[in-house]
């Protein structure tokens, strides 16, 4: 049995800069480049706990929002094959990045948390019953030992 196979491509770029050198942990920057093909750079740094810059993205924040992302982008495509219409759509994902007692770290859970616009002919448990479904189908989450939670809201407009 053959599997259908997709690949993407990430370039990352640093370079020692003034802050400092890698001799010193404390000192070199952490600011560096992500450039996929065809698209917009991204400035990234390491999260501002790791002495990186705040107002940067860094792998935790991206780490999050493509899981964000992939629930979002699935459960509109099983709406639009549901024929289920979507007025919007907004999550305020969260990722909890803990340490055990050994000081390992991981991003041990995502909490989704959409909010789901629908219209008032739209039959709401459908539209809440698709949230799991499409937690199901989201390969970004499948990908990954870490907890995904769903916390939905459907909002029917008025």
């Amino acid at each position: 049995m053959g599997y259908e196979v997709d690949y993407f491509h990430a370039r990352l770029e640093w370079l020692e800069g003034a802050q400092g050198t890698t001799l010193d942990y404390g000192a070199y920057g952490r600011s560096h480049l992500l450039k996929c093909p065809e698209k917009t750079v991204i400035s990234m740094s390491a999260a501002p706990q790791y002495k990186g810059d705040p107002a940067l993205h860094n792998p935790e924040d991206l780490f999050t929002a493509s899981i964000a992302s992939c629930q979002m982008l699935t459960y509109l495509a099983l709406a639009a094959f549901a024929k289920i219409r979507i007025l919007a759509y907004a999550d305020d994902a969260e990722g909890i990045l803990k340490a055990d007692d050994r000081r390992v770290r991981w991003v041990t859970q995502v909490v989704l948390r959409p909010k789901i616009l629908i219209t008032k002919e739209t039959d709401r448990e459908k539209a809440l019953a698709l949230v799991e479904k499409a937690h199901k189908q989201c390969f970004i989450a499948q990908s990954v030992k870490t907890e995904v939670i769903n916390e939905p809201e459907i909002i029917v407009a008025e």
